[in-house]
């Protein structure tokens, strides 16, 4: 008997290998993938302004990184000794207001230049509730622990997640038409919402997505969410916090995309990469003897042999 119910996926067009380049924004989900495209040493970058939740707050990263917005000091405030910017994550924030500007600016004009020249962007929504910043009526990024009572909270409608993606679909295309965007949800649990909250936001969310993508657009979804729900669907798969997905699921989710988005060509050097990773990570117990001197010669071999090959690998 079979006691799983296994999601059937079929691999994509347009999939990716070691001459792609790739930007990730989103959910701390997408933190999770890019730091196995890291570890395999894809061309990629992840999070310009830190985690990004919701999907106004990563259309308003979009368009501001097309337009090449310059931050300035009405767009940070002080906070507990730290300044922050309701557009990024406290990550960026600093104790140097200088600092903060000069990240965010410079994040900016990077984000600017990994739209016009990625292959494929994935865009990794976490939830529909979003914070408006009542004295400004905006929707923040994130609200840096300012009191509650400055924001209203919000439930995205499916129309208006729609809308938002509508625009930084239109905007990433305005500047990189060939780019391929595919959209996934975050399996995070959002429960600090509540139980039937987080069901409605992730709803609202597959549903938006549902309507936008479109394979001769070049905008995919990958069921990264269902995979979590449908097909791992228990509480061995989370952390400890039963919120967060665990390694063990967030290998068998990397396992899946590669089936679906690798290039078959990919698979030997990944399996190249991963030996070299995992020699660079060994421990010998006589680092001077000459067995282990030799092991490291044959490494640096391995390591020349691929960078002539892909010249931006770095181990």
């Amino acid at each position: 008997m079979n006691f799983r119910t296994n999601i059937q996926l079929q691999k994509e067009r347009n999939q990716i290998d070691y001459n792609s380049k790739l930007l990730l924004i989103g959910s701390c989900f997408s933190e999770n993938i890019n730091k196995k495209l890291n570890y395999f040493k894809f061309n990629t970058n992840s999070n310009p302004f830190g985690i990004l939740f919701n999907p106004k707050a990563i259309e308003t990263l979009i368009t501001n990184a097309v337009n090449l917005k310059e931050y300035t000091e009405k767009d940070i405030f002080n906070l507990n000794e730290r300044w922050h910017c309701f557009d990024a994550h406290s990550d960026l924030s600093n104790s140097n207001k200088n600092e903060l500007l000069n990240s965010l600016n410079s994040e900016i004009k990077e984000s600017n230049k990994n739209l016009k020249e990625a292959s494929h962007i994935i865009i990794t929504l976490g939830t529909a509730w979003v914070y408006r910043f009542i004295e400004t009526d905006t929707i923040v990024g994130n609200c840096h622990k300012v009191p509650q009572k400055k924001f209203l909270k919000e439930l995205l409608s499916v129309k208006k997640i729609i809308e938002n993606l509508d625009n930084l679909i239109a905007l990433i295309k305005s500047v990189n038409p060939k780019v391929n965007i595919i959209f996934t949800v975050s399996p995070v649990r959002h429960l600090k919402d509540g139980f039937l909250e987080n069901s409605q936001s992730k709803a609202h969310l597959l549903t938006a997505i549902h309507q936008i993508t479109d394979k001769k657009a070049q905008l995919y979804y990958f069921p990264s969410y269902e995979i979590m729900m449908d097909d791992l669907r228990d509480y061995r798969f989370y952390n400890s916090d039963m919120v967060h997905p665990n390694e063990t699921a967030i290998n068998y989710i990397w396992e899946q995309f590669k089936s679906v988005w690798m290039d078959d060509k990919t698979f030997p050097i990944l399996k190249q990469v991963d030996t070299i990773q995992k020699g660079l990570s060994h421990k010998p117990f006589n680092p001077n003897s000459e067995q282990h001197q030799q092991f490291l010669i044959s490494l640096q071999e391995k390591i020349h042999h691929l960078q002539k090959q892909f010249p931006y690998i770095v181990f």
